[in-house]
């Protein structure tokens, strides 16, 4: 998944999760920040929100049973894989992917996991840290490998 698919799928959810939430456009609009206008073409799909508007959208409405049947429960790890892709940072504890989790690979302690919705990778340490997410396995393996050298 990139940066516009990821966009896509929100945009295309972005009316089910005002109606789910029970909310007006007047209010939705406030709530993220844009016109009611913006958000009326977006719902008739004449125009597409963008990633600002994407990321509040999931962060704020992160509940949302509507979103998580299309990301999974980590809805924050989709948002940082594609904002961080390519981008080491210090992530906090997991709870070790006991739900919405395959995991790929556990090397010396580390654990390369999948996410069942979104597909996005993950490592994780002994600790159920993670310390790192990506779309990419390939990405995730190499750093596996610096990593258990």
């Amino acid at each position: 998944m990139n940066r516009e698919e990821f966009i896509a799928i929100v945009n295309k959810d972005l009316k089910l999760v005002r109606t789910e939430y029970g909310l007006t456009q007047d209010k939705m609009a406030i709530i993220l920040g844009i016109s009611k206008k913006t958000l009326v073409e977006s719902e008739k799909g004449r125009r597409s929100i963008g990633w600002t508007e994407a990321v509040a959208l999931v962060t704020i409405f992160s509940e949302s049973t509507i979103l998580q049947n299309s990301f999974g429960d980590d809805l924050q790890g989709v948002v940082s894989a594609l904002a961080f892709e390519n981008v080491e940072i210090n992530y906090p504890s997991t709870m070790g992917g006991r739900v919405w989790w395959k995991e790929i690979t556990n090397k010396d302690g580390y654990r390369i996991q999948q996410n069942i919705i979104s597909a996005h990778y993950r490592i994780l340490d002994s600790k159920d840290r993670r310390l790192i997410s990506s779309f990419s396995l390939d990405e995730i393996r190499e750093y596996l490998d610096t990593i258990t050298k």
